[in-house]
């Protein structure tokens, strides 16, 4: 491994955690030759820590993280955040049977004893925590799992299932994996999408302060808007299903301006708006680790670029509109 990378540390997780976690979604994982050289340039630039979910690929991306872990033999060095629990077109699926179902199934897809991070991919505020909490505790001791979280959750849920988890001795979710971006986004893009972007989301952010609890973020791009390739004049134009999801979550006066101030402070470091993009999640005063879908070598060492750029408080305040000037 390269160096340049940073980590952190996650209770319940005994190993180090890369800040930028690689997603299997953007990997090729119907060819073993493209899909394995995807794999082996992230970690080769540090990343140690990979995404998956019981969903994707209706279960194949699952197999090819197990193909990839036994080729390279790097199950003992590598964080796995899976997730499970995700709801189908007939039911909501954040049950105790359905969070046990979903990690077997992903244990056996990979074919591995256990994994480092299992996250509930939804939520389902009509079951009571005390049962999730119950069935999540019960695969830990098991040694399924080595730490906990939701994803997509409130920080009211996350409280009242911690609060439980306290109560009845019990150990409480470590982790959580809600969007976050610089853009404010206007419409969730799915059913039960939680945020915690913008001015508005203030309160779910200062939670996350007070209870020092990791985010593994996703969409820093929010969706593509923070490219820069959809401007007011030309936004009417896009009409593929992600492009246009992009229009209708993120395209905004107030969007826009943020897309302006990251060109500019791109333009003065001589980055891309991407990287400035990325740079603002990583450098938020949270203990963050940022989901991202870099496809190739190029785009790795891109967004380790904006790992290490630092933004000054005055920049962050100028990039989402808390300040006139950086």
């Amino acid at each position: 491994m390269t160096t340049g990378m940073q980590y952190g540390h996650v209770p319940g997780v005994d190993k180090k955690i890369s800040r930028i976690v690689q997603g299997t979604i953007q990997i090729n994982t119907g060819d073993d030759a493209i899909g394995f050289a995807q794999m082996d340039a992230a970690w080769d630039a540090g990343i140690n820590a990979f995404d998956t979910a019981h969903v994707y690929g209706g279960g194949a991306n699952d197999k090819f993280l197990g193909r990839w872990i036994k080729a390279r033999g790097v199950r003992d060095e590598m964080v796995v955040l899976a997730k499970g629990a995700h709801h189908n077109d007939v039911r909501r699926r954040v049950t105790p049977f359905d969070i046990e179902a979903d990690l077997h199934d992903t244990l056996a897809r990979m074919k591995v004893d256990y994994l480092d991070l299992y996250v509930l991919h939804r939520d389902n505020t009509d079951v009571s925590v005390e049962p999730i909490v119950d069935v999540l505790n019960r695969l830990q001791k098991a040694g399924k799992i080595g730490a906990f979280g939701g994803s997509n959750w409130t920080a009211a849920r996350l409280a009242a299932a911690n609060a439980y988890a306290k109560a009845s001795g019990q150990t409480p979710f470590a982790v959580s994996s809600p969007n976050f971006s610089l853009a404010d986004q206007k419409k969730e893009p799915w059913e039960g999408c939680v945020t915690i972007s913008g001015p508005t989301n203030a309160g779910e952010r200062q939670w996350y302060a007070d209870n020092k609890m990791p985010l593994f973020t996703w969409s820093s791009m929010a969706g593509g808007f923070l490219s820069g390739r959809i401007t007011p004049e030309n936004q009417g134009e896009f009409t593929s299903y992600f492009d246009k999801l992009a229009v209708e979550c993120y395209a905004a006066p107030d969007n826009f301006e943020r897309l302006n101030r990251a060109k500019a402070v791109a333009a003065g470091k001589g980055l891309t708006m991407p990287q400035i993009a990325l740079a603002y999640v990583l450098h938020y005063p949270l203990d963050i680790y940022a989901l991202v879908g870099s496809a190739n070598a190029e785009e790795i060492a891109a967004n380790i670029v904006a790992l290490n750029t630092p933004l000054t408080t005055q920049e962050m305040d100028y990039l989402d509109l808390r300040a006139e000037a950086a």
